[in-house]
C-alpha cells in the first residue's frame, strides 16, 4: 500500500516516517545508527520514496527516516539545527533550496549529475533536481463554465470560491506571484492579485490542503502542482480538473518547480546520504518517476521516453518558464512584503 502522509509545514516537531528496516525513532542522530540516513523533505512525494528507499535499503542494507513538513519549515529546521545536525539529505522546493545554501546549509555531494542538463544543477555541486514538478491550478467540475484564463478568475461568479497558497510561504504560492511577474511585470502582478482579493478566501500555508477543499466543492478553483494534483486523482479520487490559466492571447505558461536534493552540512551519515541520493538519481529511479511520483525524471536519457506519461500529456501545449532563482532569492523578501501591501494580508 502507497503511503502518502500530508503534514501540517507550521509544525516544527514534524512527523516521522520510517521506512525500510529502520524500527521506531524520531529520525534523529540520537536514535539512528550508522546504517540509517536521515531525509527532511518538503511534502509530496512520500508514496515514490516509500518503494524507492524500500529498493535503497535492499541493495545496500542503509534504511532510511523521512521527515516531511513544508517547503520553507524544511529550511528552517535545518537552520535551527546548525549546532546539532539531525538531517543528512535536504529536498525542497526553490527557492528555498537556494535560500538553504545562501544560509550555508549545504556542500558539496560530490554525486554524478552528468544524466542531468547542466542548466538545471548547481555549478558548485551543492543541489540537485530529482523529480521535474510545474505549478497547475484545478478546478471543481461545478466551476462552470470552466474557467480557462487569468481574467476568467475574477468572474464575480467566483467570489469566495477561489484560493491559493501564500507566497512566501509556499513554494507553488510564491511561484504564482513569481509567474504573474513574468507574464505582466511586478506591478501588474500586483494589481490583479489586489483585485483576485475579492475572491480568494484567504492566506494558507499548505497548498496540500486545498486539494480536498476543491475536491470536495468547498472551494471552486486552487492552484497546485502538475505533481501532487495527478497523485491526489489516481491515488485519492479528486475530483478536479487540471489547468494552465491562459493570457489574453491564449498561451499558456508554467513555472517549473522541481524537487530538488542536497546534502546537509555537518551530516551525520554523510557517505550514506551521498549513496542515497547517487541511487535517486540513477536510470531505475528515475524510469519510476512518471508512474510513481507523477512528476517528470530529470534526466534526458529517462524523460525523452517517458514523452507519453500522464505528466508529459498534461503539459502539452504549455510553455514553460525557468525563472533565475538566485535573483528570486535576492528579490523574495521585498517583493513578499509588496505582495502584503497590495493585497491587504
Amino acid at each position: 500500500m502507497r503511503l502518502r502522509p500530508r503534514i501540517a509545514a507550521a509544525a516544527l516537531a514534524a512527523t516521522v516516517l520510517t521506512l525500510g528496516t529502520a524500527c521506531g525513532g524520531t529520525g534523529t542522530a540520537a536514535n539512528s545508527g550508522t546504517d540509517t540516513v536521515t531525509v527532511y523533505s518538503a511534502d509530496g512525494l512520500s508514496g515514490w520514496y516509500q518503494s524507492r528507499f524500500d529498493a535503497f535499503t535492499e541493495r545496500t542494507g542503509i534504511a532510511v527516516n523521512l521527515v516531511e513538513a513544508g517547503s520553507g519549515e524544511v529550511v528552517s529546521r535545518l537552520d535551527k539545527e546548525q549546532s546539532n545536525p539531525q538531517a543528512d539529505v535536504v529536498v525542497t522546493l526553490p527557492p528555498f533550496i537556494q535560500k538553504a545554501d545562501a544560509q550555508g546549509l549545504l556542500v558539496p555531494s560530490g554525486v554524478d549529475t552528468s544524466a542531468v542538463p547542466a542548466a538545471e544543477t548547481d555549478p558548485a555541486g551543492r543541489f540537485v533536481p530529482v523529480v521535474g514538478n510545474y505549478l497547475s491550478f484545478i478546478a471543481n467540475p461545478a466551476a462552470s463554465p470552466a474557467p480557462r484564463t487569468w481574467d476568467d478568475l475574477l468572474s464575480d461568479r467566483l467570489e469566495g470560491r477561489i484560493q491559493y497558497s501564500t507566497p512566501g510561504q509556499a513554494g507553488d504560492g510564491t511561484a504564482v506571484l513569481l509567474l504573474l511577474q513574468h507574464l505582466i511585470g511586478k506591478d501588474g502582478a500586483l494589481d490583479y492579485l489586489a483585485k483576485l482579493q475579492a475572491n480568494n478566501v484567504g492566506p494558507s500555508s499548505s497548498t496540500g490542503k486545498l486539494q480536498s477543499k476543491v475536491s470536495n466543492g468547498e472551494l471552486l478553483v486552487a492552484n497546485g502542482d502538475v505533481q501532487m494534483n495527478l497523485t491526489s486523482i489516481a491515488d485519492d479520487g479528486s475530483t478536479f480538473d487540471l489547468f494552465f490559466p491562459a493570457a489574453a492571447d491564449g498561451t499558456r505558461t508554467t513555472v517549473a518547480l522541481p524537487y530538488v536534493m542536497g546534502l546537509a552540512k555537518g551530516a551525520p551519515r554523510s557517505e550514506q546520504g551521498r549513496q542515497l541520493m547517487e541511487f535517486l538519481l540513477s536510470e531505475e529511479s528515475q524510469k519510476t518517476v512518471a508512474d510513481e511520483a507523477r512528476g517528470v525524471s530529470v534526466r534526458e536519457d529517462v524523460r525523452a521516453a517517458a514523452s507519453d506519461s500522464a505528466p508529459a500529456r498534461a503539459l502539452q501545449g504549455v510553455q514553460v518558464w525557468s525563472p533565475n532563482w538566485n535573483d528570486v532569492l535576492t528579490e523574495l523578501d521585498s517583493d513578499v512584503a509588496a505582495y502584503q501591501k497590495a493585497t491587504g494580508s
